[in-house]
Protein backbone atom coordinates (compact mmCIF):
# COMPACT_ATOMS: atom_id res chain seq x y z
CA UNK A 1 0.00 0.00 0.00
CA UNK A 2 1.38 3.65 -0.72
CA UNK A 3 2.23 5.69 1.98
CA UNK A 4 3.14 9.06 0.69
CA UNK A 5 0.15 11.60 1.52
CA UNK A 6 0.04 14.96 -0.54
CA UNK A 7 -1.01 17.75 1.69
CA UNK A 8 -4.30 18.01 2.09
CA UNK A 9 -5.56 21.55 -0.02
CA UNK A 10 -6.44 24.41 1.27
CA UNK A 11 -10.09 26.11 0.66
CA UNK A 12 -9.03 29.89 -0.49
CA UNK A 13 -10.42 32.72 1.61
CA UNK A 14 -13.67 33.95 0.89
CA UNK A 15 -13.92 37.87 -0.61
CA UNK A 16 -15.03 40.63 1.66
CA UNK A 17 -18.62 40.57 2.09
CA UNK A 18 -20.81 43.93 1.31
CA UNK A 19 -22.28 46.26 3.76
CA UNK A 20 -25.34 44.30 3.61
CA UNK A 21 -24.72 40.59 3.10
CA UNK A 22 -26.64 38.27 0.71
CA UNK A 23 -28.91 35.87 2.43
CA UNK A 24 -26.83 33.00 2.95
CA UNK A 25 -27.86 29.45 1.11
CA UNK A 26 -27.33 26.40 3.04
CA UNK A 27 -27.56 23.87 -0.16
CA UNK A 28 -25.19 26.46 -1.58
CA UNK A 29 -22.61 26.19 0.74
CA UNK A 30 -23.22 22.30 1.11
CA UNK A 31 -22.54 22.13 -2.56
CA UNK A 32 -19.23 24.32 -2.86
CA UNK A 33 -18.26 22.39 0.16
CA UNK A 34 -18.92 19.01 -1.60
CA UNK A 35 -17.29 20.26 -5.11
CA UNK A 36 -13.88 21.24 -2.91
CA UNK A 37 -14.29 17.50 -1.74
CA UNK A 38 -14.41 16.13 -5.15
CA UNK A 39 -11.54 18.32 -6.38
CA UNK A 40 -9.16 16.91 -3.05
CA UNK A 41 -10.50 13.21 -3.91
CA UNK A 42 -9.00 13.90 -7.85
CA UNK A 43 -5.83 15.28 -6.98
CA UNK A 44 -5.05 12.87 -4.16
CA UNK A 45 -5.76 10.31 -6.85
CA UNK A 46 -3.48 11.95 -9.66
CA UNK A 47 -0.59 11.64 -7.17
CA UNK A 48 -1.30 8.35 -5.94
CA UNK A 49 -1.91 6.68 -9.28
CA UNK A 50 1.13 8.33 -10.82
CA UNK A 51 2.90 6.67 -7.73
CA UNK A 52 1.84 3.38 -7.38
CA UNK A 53 -0.25 2.66 -10.20
CA UNK A 54 -4.30 2.25 -10.14
CA UNK A 55 -4.56 -1.06 -9.39
CA UNK A 56 -2.22 -0.95 -6.09
CA UNK A 57 -4.35 1.96 -4.46
CA UNK A 58 -7.10 1.95 -2.16
CA UNK A 59 -10.19 3.87 -1.63
CA UNK A 60 -9.12 4.20 1.78
CA UNK A 61 -5.98 5.58 0.42
CA UNK A 62 -7.56 7.93 -1.74
CA UNK A 63 -9.52 8.98 1.52
CA UNK A 64 -6.59 9.33 3.51
CA UNK A 65 -5.06 11.86 1.53
CA UNK A 66 -7.72 14.20 0.29
CA UNK A 67 -8.25 13.79 4.66
CA UNK A 68 -11.73 11.75 4.79
CA UNK A 69 -12.67 8.46 5.83
CA UNK A 70 -12.60 5.83 2.72
CA UNK A 71 -16.20 5.00 3.23
CA UNK A 72 -16.89 8.37 2.67
CA UNK A 73 -15.48 8.53 -0.87
CA UNK A 74 -19.17 6.87 -1.77
CA UNK A 75 -20.72 10.34 -1.34
CA UNK A 76 -18.79 11.44 -4.23
CA UNK A 77 -17.52 8.63 -6.29
CA UNK A 78 -19.79 5.28 -7.10
CA UNK A 79 -16.15 3.49 -6.56
CA UNK A 80 -12.26 3.98 -7.58
CA UNK A 81 -13.06 3.18 -11.18
CA UNK A 82 -15.14 5.93 -11.37
CA UNK A 83 -12.12 7.88 -9.73
CA UNK A 84 -10.13 7.51 -12.53
CA UNK A 85 -12.73 7.98 -15.35
CA UNK A 86 -13.64 11.61 -13.35
CA UNK A 87 -10.01 12.23 -13.07
CA UNK A 88 -8.97 12.11 -17.32
CA UNK A 89 -12.52 13.11 -18.22
CA UNK A 90 -12.23 16.58 -16.59
CA UNK A 91 -8.79 17.08 -17.75
CA UNK A 92 -9.52 16.01 -21.16
CA UNK A 93 -12.34 18.52 -21.14
CA UNK A 94 -10.40 21.78 -19.52
CA UNK A 95 -7.72 20.73 -22.25
CA UNK A 96 -10.59 21.06 -24.94
CA UNK A 97 -12.30 23.94 -23.68
CA UNK A 98 -9.07 25.90 -23.08
CA UNK A 99 -7.73 25.14 -26.62
CA UNK A 100 -10.93 26.74 -28.23
CA UNK A 101 -10.92 29.48 -26.31
CA UNK A 102 -7.46 30.11 -26.78
CA UNK A 103 -8.67 29.83 -31.24
CA UNK A 104 -11.73 32.00 -30.68
CA UNK A 105 -9.46 34.82 -28.83
CA UNK A 106 -6.34 35.06 -31.27
CA UNK A 107 -7.06 35.90 -35.06
CA UNK A 108 -3.80 35.26 -36.24
CA UNK A 109 -3.37 31.38 -36.93
CA UNK A 110 0.83 31.81 -35.93
CA UNK A 111 -0.54 33.93 -32.79
CA UNK A 112 -3.04 31.06 -32.20
CA UNK A 113 -0.60 28.55 -32.82
CA UNK A 114 2.22 29.66 -30.19
CA UNK A 115 -0.91 30.33 -27.47
CA UNK A 116 -1.82 26.91 -27.98
CA UNK A 117 1.76 25.24 -27.55
CA UNK A 118 2.54 27.67 -24.30
CA UNK A 119 -1.07 25.91 -23.00
CA UNK A 120 0.03 22.93 -24.22
CA UNK A 121 3.10 23.51 -22.41
CA UNK A 122 1.56 24.68 -19.36
CA UNK A 123 -0.87 21.49 -19.19
CA UNK A 124 2.33 18.99 -18.90
CA UNK A 125 4.71 21.13 -16.54
CA UNK A 126 1.80 21.90 -14.22
CA UNK A 127 0.09 18.30 -14.37
CA UNK A 128 3.11 15.78 -15.11
CA UNK A 129 0.97 13.32 -12.40
CA UNK A 130 -1.85 13.01 -15.00
CA UNK A 131 -0.06 12.44 -18.23
CA UNK A 132 1.75 9.71 -16.39
CA UNK A 133 -1.59 8.58 -15.26
CA UNK A 134 -3.09 8.62 -18.66
CA UNK A 135 -0.05 6.55 -20.05
CA UNK A 136 -0.09 4.09 -17.40
CA UNK A 137 -4.01 3.32 -16.46
CA UNK A 138 -6.10 4.43 -19.12
CA UNK A 139 -6.69 0.51 -20.19
CA UNK A 140 -8.35 0.72 -16.20
CA UNK A 141 -11.02 3.04 -17.44
CA UNK A 142 -14.54 1.54 -18.11
CA UNK A 143 -14.98 1.04 -21.55
CA UNK A 144 -17.64 3.87 -21.67
CA UNK A 145 -14.90 6.42 -19.93
CA UNK A 146 -12.53 5.37 -21.97
CA UNK A 147 -14.53 6.25 -25.55
CA UNK A 148 -15.65 9.63 -24.08
CA UNK A 149 -11.84 10.49 -23.11
CA UNK A 150 -10.80 9.38 -26.31
CA UNK A 151 -13.40 11.32 -28.51
CA UNK A 152 -12.57 14.13 -26.37
CA UNK A 153 -8.68 13.86 -27.03
CA UNK A 154 -9.70 13.67 -30.88
CA UNK A 155 -11.75 17.04 -30.69
CA UNK A 156 -8.41 19.06 -29.20
CA UNK A 157 -6.38 17.47 -32.19
CA UNK A 158 -8.94 19.13 -34.60
CA UNK A 159 -8.39 22.16 -32.94
CA UNK A 160 -4.31 22.02 -33.71
CA UNK A 161 -5.22 20.81 -36.92
CA UNK A 162 -7.86 24.20 -37.71
CA UNK A 163 -5.07 25.99 -36.71
CA UNK A 164 -2.30 24.68 -38.65
CA UNK A 165 -4.73 24.32 -41.98
CA UNK A 166 -4.48 28.37 -41.74
CA UNK A 167 -0.39 28.40 -41.18
CA UNK A 168 0.23 25.60 -44.00
CA UNK A 169 -3.15 26.07 -46.34
CA UNK A 170 -1.70 23.86 -49.10
CA UNK A 171 -0.96 20.59 -46.76
CA UNK A 172 -3.38 17.77 -46.29
CA UNK A 173 -4.75 17.43 -42.80
CA UNK A 174 -3.57 13.66 -42.33
CA UNK A 175 -0.14 15.21 -42.65
CA UNK A 176 -1.04 18.44 -40.01
CA UNK A 177 -2.75 15.98 -37.55
CA UNK A 178 0.46 13.92 -37.89
CA UNK A 179 2.29 16.94 -37.18
CA UNK A 180 0.18 17.70 -34.07
CA UNK A 181 0.25 14.26 -32.57
CA UNK A 182 4.46 14.45 -32.78
CA UNK A 183 3.81 17.62 -31.09
CA UNK A 184 2.32 16.35 -27.98
CA UNK A 185 4.70 13.51 -27.71
CA UNK A 186 7.15 15.81 -27.44
CA UNK A 187 6.20 18.66 -24.77
CA UNK A 188 3.98 15.33 -22.64
CA UNK A 189 7.06 13.32 -22.39
CA UNK A 190 8.98 16.15 -20.72
CA UNK A 191 7.83 16.24 -17.48
CA UNK A 192 9.25 12.35 -17.25
CA UNK A 193 13.05 13.56 -17.98
CA UNK A 194 12.89 17.16 -16.03
CA UNK A 195 11.06 14.63 -12.88
CA UNK A 196 14.75 13.91 -11.53
CA UNK A 197 16.44 17.19 -11.98
CA UNK A 198 13.62 18.68 -10.04
CA UNK A 199 10.83 21.61 -10.52
CA UNK A 200 13.32 24.65 -10.79
CA UNK A 201 14.82 23.32 -14.12
CA UNK A 202 11.65 22.63 -15.22
CA UNK A 203 10.45 26.16 -15.26
CA UNK A 204 13.77 27.99 -16.11
CA UNK A 205 15.19 25.67 -18.67
CA UNK A 206 12.28 23.03 -19.81
CA UNK A 207 9.85 25.21 -20.70
CA UNK A 208 11.31 27.95 -23.34
CA UNK A 209 13.01 25.14 -24.62
CA UNK A 210 10.15 23.08 -25.39
CA UNK A 211 8.07 26.35 -26.91
CA UNK A 212 11.23 26.47 -29.20
CA UNK A 213 11.34 23.23 -30.33
CA UNK A 214 7.79 22.96 -30.65
CA UNK A 215 6.87 25.90 -32.84
CA UNK A 216 10.10 24.96 -35.04
CA UNK A 217 8.33 21.84 -35.55
CA UNK A 218 5.12 22.83 -36.40
CA UNK A 219 6.09 26.02 -38.67
CA UNK A 220 8.93 24.04 -40.79
CA UNK A 221 7.79 23.27 -44.62
CA UNK A 222 5.67 20.82 -43.98
CA UNK A 223 5.18 20.19 -47.47
CA UNK A 224 5.46 16.12 -48.04
CA UNK A 225 8.53 15.15 -49.70
CA UNK A 226 7.95 14.80 -53.57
Amino acid sequence: MPTARPAKPTQPSPPDEPAVAAPRIPGTQRSHAKEIRRQALLSAAASLFAVNGFNRVSLEDLGAAAGVSGPAVYRHFPGKQAVLGDLLLTVSRDLLAGGQRVVAETADPLAALRRLVAFQVDFALGKPDVIRVQDRDFSNLAPQDQSDVRALQRSYVEVWVAVLARVHPTVEAAHLRMRAHATFGLINSTPHSVRNHGRRIALKTARPLLESMAMAALTVDASPAP
